[in-house]
């Protein structure tokens, strides 16, 4: 059985972060494993308060989780804090992880602040170096490249001036925010690729962001290559966004567990 790591916050709630993490990792039959970086009162409606958790427990989690399972993915998620931004890089490299997908969580579906400004520069620095892919969405885009993306053309100059920076990182732009339909845009440096979907007509919406990422990293861990990890992570994102789930007051989940029927057949 494939082995994925989650390092992100957790959901109280349960439609995003490390909740979201591991319903994707049991839909994939994956065997999933979690660090966490910090606890977030919040629900379909927003976020409370955040309680992060101190770096060196980070740093024991991390390495409780190498020396005994080794995983065959790392998705990586929310990280508040300049301090675990670099505890997870120094972590990870002393490790050797491997098919690292950094999702650049900084604001939430609801649109509440997750990423303190001071950590940014630790992100770009020491932190989305080591993925083998990214997958900011729009705004999350504009402050990686540093200008506004309001068309298709801009999300490939982004996604190609993000990549200037980051040598061997596939960067894959989510068109979610810009258009009436869901495309992505994945930029490698050997070849680029459109991925097409028509748009859900949902509300609930909220944790799509790590849902994709984690998804990724299934199919990584499966040693899939980039264009087919994202085709069938998105391919398993729009079911999950299809079957009408209608929870909570806001921005509510997906249904992670649609898939769960099939996971024999599904299995990595």
């Amino acid at each position: 059985m494939k082995k994925v790591l989650t390092i992100a916050g957790s959901d109280c709630s349960g439609g995003a972060g490390i909740q979201a993490d591991l319903k994707t990792f049991a839909a994939h039959c994956v065997y999933g494993m979690s660090a966490i970086t910090a606890l977030t009162a919040q629900n379909t409606t927003g976020v409370r308060s955040i309680h992060e958790v101190p770096a060196n427990f980070l740093a024991d989690q991390l390495d409780m989780i190498f020396e005994d399972i080794v995983p065959d993915a790392v998705k990586i998620g929310m990280v508040s804090s300049s301090a675990l931004i670099t505890t997870i890089a120094t972590k990870l490299k002393e490790h050797g992880a491997k098919n690292i997908v950094v999702d650049p969580v900084m604001v939430a579906t609801s649109g509440s602040k997750l990423l303190g400004d001071e950590a940014i520069t630790a992100l770009k620095t020491h932190l989305l170096p080591l993925g083998c892919m990214i997958t900011p969405n729009i705004p999350e885009a504009e402050v990686l490249c540093g200008y506004q993306i309001k068309n298709p053309q801009d999300m490939e100059r982004a996604a190609r001036d993000i990549a200037k920076n980051l040598p061997q990182v596939s960067v894959l732009v989510k068109g979610g925010h810009l258009s009436a339909d869901a495309d992505d845009y994945l930029y490698t440096e050997k070849e680029s690729r459109w991925f097409h979907a028509h748009r859900i007509d949902t509300p609930n919406t909220h944790g799509t962001g790590c849902t994709l990422s984690s998804a990724i990293a299934c199919h990584l861990a499966a040693d899939q290559d980039l264009f087919t990890a994202v085709q069938e992570a998105k391919a398993y994102l729009v079911g999950a966004l299809s079957t009408g789930l209608d929870l909570g007051q806001g921005s509510g989940p997906l249904n992670h567990s649609w898939w769960t029927t099939n996971c024999r057949s599904n299995q990595l």
